[in-house]
């Protein structure tokens, strides 16, 4: 028997190693494009689902922005027929007239109809294509715009999304790999003209600055940003259980409130590491209803400085017309 080509036995193997312990009742979903990345993950993902006794459908997202999109949709859903994916589906969605710049747009659509699929099938777990070459993108965006540890952490390999598991079991795989496994698979993949539109900061940073980086520091400089996105996420994670206990020994009910009002202790918040307050703030203005999309480091920066450099300065309007002030030694919010 010949040997499994390298390329798609590791993608294989990081399918294998994202399905296990899912809940064999009920599907987990791909989400396909017909790019190269998912379309790996999605060949893979066929391949080994039924091993493991875990059913698979797929989800492609037509988002409407370039000619023919429908049709490269209905394409891979008859390929996904092909391969014995159920449930199927295409999901239309409209990114025209949402907030934030098109990348954001699109984004927020696409994840909108993927977890109203997943809801729709009860599926456990949304599989996503995105590679190591994808997590050094962000990393270098999020260093750029001034993102701090939560930014550089990148993409998490797994997280819980309105009641959904999003997955992503080829972030150590590399963009290279997966073209190599849809070449010796047979497969012709989607090449999404956003992916080289120089209006898009990460289509620039692929085609410009990571190769830049790559001829002065070496091929290793995508592994070690990757790796910094995983340092970076473990450390977070600890940070932020840390902030959930510092949160709950902090929040109180200020007097004269009526229940359910949450108040943060500043005290409380003065005694803990910078690191670890932001987050407390951070986690409050969420409670109050800032959507988490629009708050920024300024709005959590001026709460910390009713903290630590209070000097009678007036209060904070946090996104969602939300003022949060300091009354004595709490901070409430108006």
């Amino acid at each position: 028997m010949a040997a499994l080509p390298p390329p798609v036995a590791a993608i294989r193997v990081a399918v294998r190693r994202a399905l296990h312990g899912v809940p064999r009742d009920r599907p987990v979903l791909v989400a396909c494009s017909g790019g190269a990345d998912s379309l790996a993950l999605a060949a893979g993902t066929a391949f080994v689902a039924p091993r493991l006794g875990v059913p698979a459908g797929l989800v492609t997202v037509d988002h409407g922005l370039q000619e023919g999109s429908a049709r490269r949709a209905a394409d891979v859903a008859e390929w996904a027929g092909g391969q014995g994916f159920a449930p199927i589906e295409v999901a239309t969605v409209q990114v025209a007239g949402r907030s934030g710049g098109p990348e954001a747009a699109a984004r927020e659509a696409r994840y909108g109809a993927l977890v109203e699929a997943a809801h729709r099938h009860d599926a456990s777990t949304v599989l996503l294509g995105h590679t190591r070459d994808d997590q050094a993108e962000t990393v270098l965006l999020a260093l750029a715009r001034g993102a701090g540890p939560r930014g550089l952490a990148g993409m998490p390999a797994t997280r819980e999304y309105v009641g959904v598991t999003l997955t992503r079991p080829l972030l150590e795989i590399t963009r290279e790999q997966t073209r190599k496994a849809c070449a010796l698979l047979g497969l012709t993949p989607w090449e999404d003209p956003h992916n080289t539109d120089d209006r898009y900061a990460r289509a620039r940073v692929r085609a410009d600055v990571l190769p830049v980086l790559v001829r002065a520091l070496g091929p290793g400089v995508l592994d070690n940003l990757a790796r910094t996105a995983r340092l970076a996420a473990e450390d977070g994670a600890a940070l932020d259980d840390l902030a959930r206990t510092g949160y709950a020994e902090a929040r109180i009910r200020p007097a004269g409130e009526p229940e359910g009002t949450a108040g943060l202790a500043v005290p409380v918040l003065a005694g803990m590491p910078p690191a670890v307050r932001t987050r407390v703030l951070h986690l409050w203005c969420r409670e109050l209803g800032a959507a988490p999309a629009a708050l920024s480091y300024r709005h959590v920066a001026a709460l910390n400085a009713l903290v630590n450099a209070w000097r009678g300065q007036g209060a904070v309007h946090l996104p969602g017309g939300i003022r949060a002030t300091r009354r004595g030694g709490v901070l409430i919010a108006e």
